[in-house]
């Protein structure tokens, strides 16, 4: 587990690395607009079946996933104009969409069948990732499963110190502005339903 001191001055040099990092497959402890989130290339079975194992998640479980743009999402996911309006309004920013998901030629690990969460993250080092990786990732929280996600850094060093399986790298900008997760809204029925707030 190598941990990575971001500053204006190293910014390019570590992006650079920690791009070469997720198309080899690792998984990465990355800030996001919310929380400490883990993040890893979602068309890499390998490295999302990692994550998994990382995070002490449930293998039924699906994965949300961050996605660059309106666009990327409309490949991966059936919109309507309806939603495509209330999309726009809403992204970048701190709200999981979840979507009936399309048949498409892109494929995506622990993702349901029918339904998939996506959302775009308002943060500049995630926009500068998916600039240079044309792919979806995946955008769960840094925490090991039913423990707390955080904003602190020591905290995510915590959870994860000592463990069997480790993240391969840990983007730290010391500790983020408070926030929690993202809310999720469920817009696959006529009328959105808030899942989490």
């Amino acid at each position: 587990m190598k941990i990575l001191k971001v500053n204006p001055k190293n910014f390019e040099k570590i992006i650079k690395e920690i791009i070469e990092s997720i198309r080899k497959g690792d998984v990465i402890v990355c800030p996001t607009d919310t929380v400490y989130g883990l993040i890893c290339d979602a068309t890499n079975k390998r490295a999302v079946k990692k994550l998994f194992k990382i995070k002490k998640r449930k293998i039924q479980k699906s994965v949300p996933i961050f996605v660059k743009d309106l666009k990327m999402a409309k490949e991966l996911a059936k919109i309507n104009e309806k939603q495509e309006k209330f999309l726009k309004s809403i992204w970048p920013g701190k709200i999981t969409t979840v979507l009936k998901r399309k048949k498409t030629k892109i494929n995506l690990y622990r993702v349901d069948k029918k339904t998939i969460a996506l959302r775009v993250p308002k943060y500049k080092l995630i926009a500068t990732l998916f600039k240079n990786l044309n792919r979806p990732l995946t955008g769960t929280s840094a925490n090991i499963s039913k423990k707390p996600a955080t904003t602190k850094i020591e905290e995510v060093l915590r959870q994860f110190q000592g463990q069997k399986l480790q993240p391969d790298f840990i983007i730290d900008v010391g500790d983020l502005k408070f926030s929690k997760p993202s809310t999720i809204i469920d817009l696959t029925e006529l009328k959105p339903k808030i899942l989490r707030k």
